[in-house]
C-alpha cells in the first residue's frame, strides 16, 4: 500500500463533502422555493433546519469551531493532532461553502499544514 493512498483517499472525500456543501447553500439557502415555503404559519422541520443554519451562519460557529480545531491541532502531537486536523477540514468546508470565509479560509490553511506537517 503506498503512503499517499490516505491521503489521496482524505482528498477525494474532502472534494465529495465540499461539493455537498456547496449544494446545501444553493439548492437550500439560497433557493428562492424555500423563502416561500418558510413564510407560511405551518413550520416544517425543514424550515426549522434552515433557520437554524441562518442562525450558526450569522454566529459563525462552524468557522469557529473549524479554526479552534486548528489551533489545537497544530499542538497537539502525533496521530490525534492530525485527526483533529481532519475534523478541522470537516468543520472548515462548510463553514467556507456558507459565508465565512475569513475564519474558515484562516482554520483550512492552519489544518492543512498540520496535515503535511512530518511528525518528529
Amino acid at each position: 500500500m503506498s503512503r499517499r493512498l490516505p491521503l489521496i483517499a482524505l482528498l477525494v472525500c474532502l472534494s465529495l463533502w465540499a461539493a455537498a456543501c456547496y449544494g446545501v447553500r444553493y439548492g437550500f439557502m439560497e433557493d428562492v422555493r424555500w423563502v416561500g415555503v418558510c413564510s407560511s404559519p405551518q413550520v416544517s422541520w425543514e424550515c426549522q433546519l434552515r433557520a437554524t443554519l441562518g442562525l450558526m451562519i450569522h454566529l459563525r460557529v462552524l468557522g469557529w469551531v473549524a479554526l479552534g480545531l486548528a489551533v489545537v491541532a497544530t499542538l497537539v502531537p502525533r496521530r490525534a493532532g492530525w485527526w483533529l486536523a481532519v475534523l478541522s477540514l470537516v468543520f472548515g468546508l462548510p463553514a467556507l461553502a456558507l459565508y465565512t470565509v475569513s475564519l474558515a479560509a484562516f482554520a483550512l490553511v492552519l489544518a492543512g499544514l498540520r496535515l503535511v506537517r512530518r511528525s518528529a
